[in-house]
């Protein structure tokens, strides 16, 4: 039985591993897979945080990942939500062509407009909470915390 027990332990190690992406600059953990980030919601009862990026190709993006996603103050908030980054880069070699894939059908179903950038948030069941997209060149940031805030008070 104890060696099931590590075997499974094993495979959820590396399962895991696979589908997060970590962020060794503002020290975040974002999932890459849309269901396992409904998993990980209806587990630790938090928010998906969606973020559509196209990270080689999008000057907003770019700006607002430094901007936002890098300050210390959305790694504090981030506490309250499940991460999930969903990037259509132009360059072959971010992405395996099996992630673009999954990319691809969260973009159809989240940000048919094609926005970039786009935060949606969602519940764990996939329902839409709440939006927004875009990010200026004055680089200002209030709106983007305002809503990721009240996402994450409206949630509980």
């Amino acid at each position: 039985m104890k060696k099931y027990l590590f075997l499974f332990s094993i495979v959820l190690a590396f399962q895991g591993f696979s589908q997060e992406y970590y962020d060794e600059e503002s020290n975040l953990k974002w999932l890459t897979d849309l269901n396992e980030a409904k998993q990980v919601s209806a587990e630790v009862k938090k928010p998906i945080l969606i973020y559509f990026t196209g990270s080689d190709w999008c000057g907003p993006c770019k700006m607002l990942k430094a901007d936002f996603f890098s300050s210390e103050k959305f790694e504090k908030i981030a506490q309250g939500l499940v991460l999930l980054k969903v990037d259509i880069p132009r360059r072959k070699d971010i992405v395996t062509p099996e992630q673009l894939a999954k990319n691809k059908k969260v973009v159809k179903q989240y940000n048919k407009g094609g926005s970039y950038p786009n935060l949606v948030a969602v519940d764990s069941k996939g329902n839409v909470i709440g939006a927004l997209n875009g990010y200026t060149l004055l680089r200002e940031t209030d709106r983007h915390f305002a809503f990721v805030e009240s996402v994450i008070e409206n949630y509980y």
